[in-house]
């Protein structure tokens, strides 16, 4: 009898029908009018970002062996909880490493040089204007890059920015090797905060790092910042970065997750001129997807009792 797995969100449709080949997957959102009893069926759950997997969803699931998120962020998964129920999690950590990195160096590559689309012809004046004024205030290598969070997109950026000519420095609770660091430097928060003219954000989503750029963070930072996140909507406080942004008109920021998601009429950024938001773009590769997606194969190996290829490091 083939294993029952519910498969909440989109997923690949090549990385679908090789599990589907394998089990009965069965594309189904938790709060379905049929979702009762197929989560009561169900020995696997394999899910993107929006389904939250916590001790009242598990309740619904008591035969569910393996829960499988395909992305690099848990924050969506308890994953204590399912330890504690013996149900393996499974990840794609590397999935969208490549992805998300070009994403961020083009969301700097805009911050950096200004840029005009011209939808028309103009005349000689209008031209040697725009060409005026659209100038670049500084280059690449006249900036300091902050990263903060030096993970594996983190430790990628800085490689790009240091083969670029980019002054960078780090933050991260961890000590990392001479050989992973790329030229970057590693400095305390404080240093990063003061001395960044371009900051990128990649930590996780943990309760700590709620509202991790708050006012008092943000006082700290150079008046014409610029603040890219494209980690997770919830360390940035919007209340204080909106003050902080119609105080200083030089600041910009560019965010490509929100808390919540989709943004809310309500938002205090919205409207904003310097200000750019995003509907959270980064991994949108179809290669990054399908790697995402490819998930599946570890969902597999759980339910014929093998070793997973990912698993989240114990607490």
């Amino acid at each position: 009898m083939k294993h029952l797995v519910i498969q909440t969100e989109h997923l690949d449709p090549e990385c679908a029908a090789w599990l589907g080949e394998r089990c009965e997957l069965v594309q189904c959102g938790v709060d379905d009018a049929r979702a009762a009893d197929l989560l009561a069926r169900a020995s696997g759950l394999v899910v993107r970002t929006y389904t939250q997997v916590n001790a009242a969803l598990l309740d619904r699931c008591p035969q569910v062996k393996v829960v499988a998120r395909g992305g690099v962020g848990l924050d969506n998964i308890d994953v204590a909880e399912c330890r504690r129920r013996c149900i393996k999690v499974v990840y794609t950590p590397e999935a969208n490493v490549q992805a998300v990195t070009e994403y961020v160096i083009a969301l700097m590559m805009d911050a950096v040089r200004p840029r005009i689309d011209l939808a028309a012809p103009v005349s000689q004046q209008e031209w040697n204007t725009l060409r005026r004024t659209y100038v670049g205030r500084k280059q690449i290598s006249e900036l300091v890059f902050g990263i903060y969070g030096f993970g594996r997109i983190g430790r990628r950026v800085a490689r790009v920015l240091a083969a670029i000519g980019a002054h960078v420095m780090y933050h991260d609770l961890l000590s990392m090797p001479p050989d992973w660091r790329s030229t970057a430097r590693p400095v305390l928060r404080e240093e990063l905060l003061a001395q960044s003219d371009v900051i990128t954000l990649h930590v996780d989503g943990r309760d700590e790092n709620r509202h991790l750029i708050d006012g008092f963070a943000l006082g700290r930072m150079k008046s014409d910042v610029t603040l890219i996140n494209t980690s997770r909507g919830t360390v940035i406080d919007p209340v204080a970065l909106s003050r902080f942004l119609k105080e200083h008109p030089n600041a910009r920021a560019t965010l490509d997750v929100h808390d919540p998601e989709p943004i809310e009429s309500g938002s205090p950024l919205l409207g904003l001129p310097n200000v750019r938001l995003l509907p959270h773009l980064a991994s949108c590769t179809l290669s990054a997807q399908r790697e995402m997606a490819w998930v599946v194969r570890d969902v597999w190996r759980v339910l014929n009792n093998e070793v997973p290829e990912f698993e989240p490091p114990e607490a």
